[in-house]
């Protein structure tokens, strides 16, 4: 806080110190933000459900389900073809379940990169926690025979 005191002469000082004033106006505003009703109203809309499933793709297994990238840039959710829209409708439909089943990614060595990337992507955003690599085992010194 800025204080003057006067001059050095010893004559009273005629300006008035505003930084008290300040402080308490700062404090005020800053308590009427605080009390300030946040906007609760909301409208609630009901959304269809998507059914990005095919009737042809079987559910996901409630013990665990397995993700593989081939190298012809396809994605095979046990054993069948899905799309990523599918793949992420069936992976949110594994999180319904009473018990979340395991999650296996194994992508094929030639796979794409950009693919494989993207597959991750959409496991992170559908929020599944059991979630595994498959096949890393072979690269390790421990998964090496001699």
């Amino acid at each position: 806080m800025a204080m003057s005191g006067g001059k050095d002469d010893g004559s009273p000082m005629m300006e008035m110190n505003t930084t008290p004033l300040i402080d308490v106006m700062l404090v005020l505003l800053i308590m009427f933000i605080i009390t300030i009703p946040v906007a609760t109203h909301s409208v609630d809309i009901d959304l269809p459900v998507s059914q990005d499933r095919p009737p042809d793709i079987p559910p996901p297994d409630t013990e665990k389900n397995k993700i593989v990238l081939t190298p012809q840039n396809e994605i095979l959710f046990n054993g069948e073809a899905v799309t990523g829209g599918q793949l992420l409708g069936l992976l949110q439909e594994t999180l319904r379940y009473p018990v979340e089943p395991e999650l296996q990614f194994e992508p094929d060595p030639n796979a794409s990169y950009d693919l494989s990337a993207r597959v991750l992507n959409i496991i992170k955003g559908s929020q599944v926690t059991k979630f595994g690599f498959v096949g890393n085992e072979k690269f390790s010194e421990f998964g090496k025979s001699e």
